[in-house]
């Protein structure tokens, strides 16, 4: 069902309606978690600065850690994996259906080096925690000044 979107007339009103229609335009084609339409599934993510590491923390419910790919170049993480489904039951009607399956990746750039041989990734109730230490060349050194 589509809804029929109400157009401001004249003036400033069609100004918006040109604003909103661009802005629609723009976004309608980027993956995002509620992208329903088309299935796809796009976990959410947070990214932060924890003293001299950068944690980054996923939703994966549903997820094995063995369905879960991870890897890290330059300042660049990817994280890939797939959502499978348990059974397909064709006899059931649906009235309301959310849960999507399929696979998924994202790659985020990270706002610093880090050291890809110490990277720690762990799996805790749908949750994967990534721990990436900075790289030690990019973290601040104090300097003595000599008198």
């Amino acid at each position: 069902m589509n809804l029929i979107r109400y157009r401001t007339p004249g003036g400033l009103g069609t100004l918006r309606n040109e604003m909103d229609d661009l802005f629609d335009r723009f976004f309608r084609d980027w993956p995002t978690s509620t992208n329903l339409s088309r299935g796809e599934y796009w976990p959410a993510l947070d990214l932060a600065e924890e003293g001299e590491n950068m944690v980054v923390k996923a939703d994966l419910p549903g997820i094995k850690p063995e369905d879960v790919e991870l890897s890290v170049q330059d300042n660049t993480l990817t994280l890939a994996g797939e959502k499978k489904q348990d059974h397909e039951d064709k006899s059931d009607n649906f009235y309301h259906c959310e849960r999507r399956y399929g696979a998924f990746r994202r790659t985020i750039q990270l706002p610093s080096s880090v050291d890809p041989d110490k990277v720690d990734a762990k799996f805790d109730d749908g949750v994967l925690t990534i721990t990436l230490p900075k790289d030690a060349r990019t973290l601040p050194k104090r300097i003595a000044v000599k008198k």
